[in-house]
Order: C-alpha cells, then structure tokens, then sequence
C-alpha cells in the first residue's frame, strides 16, 4: 500500500481502516474530553494532514456514512461528521462553495450538541469551526465571482457566527469563548464592508456582567482592540482610537512585526492628530514609509509637502480609512509654520513677535506653491484659534494675528516625539 498523489493504493478495506482509524480519533477525544486532538481532526486547511487523509478516503470508500455514523455512540455526531468529511473533501479538490455548504451543515450540527455540554472542553474545537467557517467562505465567494454569480457564502458566515455568539454570550463559563468570536465577526464586517453590524456585539462585551474584559484570552483581547480603535478612526474619535489601538499595540506579542505593523497603521495617524510624531527609524522599521513625508510636513511646517504626500498615497489612505484624520492634519502644519514665522520675528523684534502680519503668512504659502489668498489665510487662522491650536486673535481692519504673549502654542494632547 502507498500514497500517490495523495489518492491511496490498495483495497477499499484498507481505505475504510484509514477512516475508521479517523472516526476512533474523534470517539476517543470525545469520549476523554481531549478539546485539542478534537480541534485537530477538525482543522479545515492546507496543511492539515487529517484533512488529506479524509479527503483521500472519501474518493475510494463506497460507504462513508456508516463507518462515521459510529461516532454515535459517544455523541450524536455523525451527520456532523458526516457533513465535515465532506466539507474537507470538496476544500482537497477546490470546490470551496461545495466545501462552504457543507461546513455550515456540519458546524450547525455540531452547535446543536456543543449547546448540552456544559464546561468549555470543545471551546477549541468551535473556534476551529467559526475559523473554517470564514476563511472557506471568503474562498467560496471568491469562486462564486469568478463564475458570475453573486457572492454571498461570508454573509451566510456572519449570520451563523452570530447564532454562534448568542448560543454563548451568556452561558456561564463559555462566555470566555465569546470575544474569539466577536473578533471573527468583525473581520467579516470590514471584509464585507458593513462595520455597522459589530455595534451589537461591542455592546454585549461592553456590557457583559458574567466577566471582566481582563479575563479573556490575551490574544483576543488585542485583537478586539484593533479592530474597535479602526472603529474609532473611522468615527474620527480619535482619543478613544488612540486608547484602544495602544492596548493593543502594548499587549502585542512583540515577535509578531506583522500584528505590530497593523497596529501602528492606524495608531500613527491617530498620534499624528494628537501631536505626536513618530521618529522615522520607527516608520522604516515596521515598513510604513507612506507616513515618512506626512511627518517630515509636520515638522517643517511644509502644507505643500503633506499635500503631495496625502496625494501620492491616497488610495492607500482611502483604503485604510485613515485618508481624513491625515487631512485634517493641514491644521497642525499651519500651526507649525506659523510659529516659525513667530520665532524668526521673536529673533529679529523680541517686542513685537506676537504680531504676525497676514502679509507674512500668505508670502510663506506662495513660497511654498500655495494657492490661497489673504480671506482663506484668515479663515485657517480662525480654525487655528478655534481648535485652541494655538492662542490670540485676529485684526481683519489691521490684517495681523495678534498671539497671546503667555504660551501663544500650547502643548498638544500628546508627547512631541516617541
């Protein structure tokens, strides 16, 4: 007997000795409550050798169903299974929308029974399942686009993760198990584009009175953060953003430079909006060279320069979400160029530095390739004043800025570098 190809040669009782082998594993981590040899068996991806087995068996043997009915015994499992040999048959032979089907048949199944037990032994296994469940219907929508039709297998997802999420939201010890799913929710929200939907399930976290955020899994918590601080972003609230993407960013296992690198995506123009530039080795280190002139802009006080820089990355801005937060940082680069031109003039007539004439300010933009004329330079000076970027008034009979002469730029919310 030998592998060819991953078929198997031999004789169809050899083939059912293989599955029966397979259908043991399962009886015996049931039978044991071994939550992870049953997570194991159930894994649903390229690289998992129980998967290539069963695929492989179920091409030669001539009756499946009754050899992974006598999971039975232990619990009435085998139309679970029954559906989940299948569903990893059809993922082996790329037929993700089949393998899709008849996951969502089998994780039903399954639920139903995962419902009777009462202590979190198979807490794994479901999140194996709610995994497979996304990831094949990610794959399947991409084969239902290819072929014309309508892609709709991860929204299917999403409504079953939510029965998922409410069968143990509430249920004594297996509420840890919820933020894992609650975090496989919210990736299919923003892959689909309806961010929308996770304000229910933030609510039944926020709200939980069954235990304290600090009590679930560390690697769902960080996970949990990123995605309700990109929430934030997208809100503009960026104190809060900040808030939530540092936890996460602080509790990120620090091997893990792609989780890092996620991160700091949306941390750093959430810092950027709160004054606090990032130094540019941090940039470069973690591959984030977009924001390297936005800084640089920052710093110079150079409108010119962000603008380009927001131009040459738009898409990507636009993509991630971040593309208004930089935006507005057109303010923070008029406050700095502005107490430029008050420093030379503090230099030059300590006296009467806290006057900076209009005249000045628009000299300085046309320098900088700037189109603006004298109105729309008092109108920035107003937003300046108005969002507290920096203190005084403004002559528009005079045509001066008049700054306050105690701390006319006061410290914004955050640290000046990290």
């Amino acid at each position: 007997m030998e592998w060819r190809g991953g078929a198997m040669e031999g004789s169809g009782g050899f083939v059912d000795r293989r599955l029966a082998d397979y259908v043991s594993l399962i009886t015996d981590s049931l039978a044991s409550q071994d939550g992870s040899a049953f997570a194991a068996a159930l894994a649903i991806n390229a690289t998992n050798s129980y998967a290539e087995t069963v695929s492989s068996c179920l091409d030669h043997t001539k009756d499946p169903a009754r050899i992974l009915k006598q999971v039975d015994k232990h619990a009435p499992l085998g139309e679970m299974l029954l559906h989940h040999t299948r569903a990893m048959q059809c993922y082996h032979q790329n037929r993700y929308v089949d393998a899709y089907n008849s996951l969502e048949k089998s994780a039903n199944a399954f639920l139903q029974e995962y419902r009777n037990w009462e202590s979190t032994w198979a807490m794994e296994a479901l999140h194996v399942i709610v995994y497979a469940l996304r990831t094949v219907g990610e794959m399947a929508d991409r084969e239902m686009a290819m072929n014309g039709k309508a892609p709709d297998k991860l929204k299917g997802a999403g409504s079953f993760l939510m029965k998922v999420f409410g069968a143990i939201q509430g249920k004594g010890p297996k509420r840890v198990g919820a933020l894992y799913v609650t975090c496989q929710l919210f990736k299919i929200y923003f892959k689909l584009g309806t961010v929308h939907m996770c304000r229910s399930v933030i609510r039944s976290i926020d709200t939980s009175r069954f235990f304290d955020f600090e009590d679930f899994p560390a690697k769902d918590r960080v996970t949990y953060m990123y995605y309700t601080g990109r929430l934030e972003v997208f809100n503009d609230n960026v104190s809060a953003a900040d808030r939530k993407l540092t936890y996460a960013l602080e509790r990120c296992d620090p091997f893990k430079k792609a989780n890092i690198r996620m991160i700091l995506k949306y941390l750093v123009p959430v810092r950027l909006a709160l004054g606090v530039l990032p130094k540019e080795s941090l940039l470069t280190k973690y591959n984030l060279s977009e924001y390297i002139d936005v800084v640089r802009a920052l710093k110079r006080g150079d409108v010119r320069l962000l603008r380009r820089a927001l131009k040459a990355n738009e898409n990507n801005f636009f993509r991630s979400g971040v593309y208004l937060v930089l935006e507005k940082l057109e303010s923070h680069v008029y406050r700095r160029l502005l107490r430029k031109i008050y420093n030379i003039q503090k230099q030059r007539d300590p006296g009467r530095a806290h006057q900076v004439r209009m005249e000045v300010i628009l000299k300085a933009m046309k320098w900088l390739e700037v189109d603006m004329d004298m109105d729309e330079v008092e109108c920035s000076m107003a937003i300046l004043i108005h969002k507290a970027l920096m203190k005084g008034y403004f002559s528009h009979k005079s045509r001066v800025v008049v700054l306050s002469k105690q701390d006319p730029f006061p410290k914004l919310a955050g640290r000046q570098q990290q």
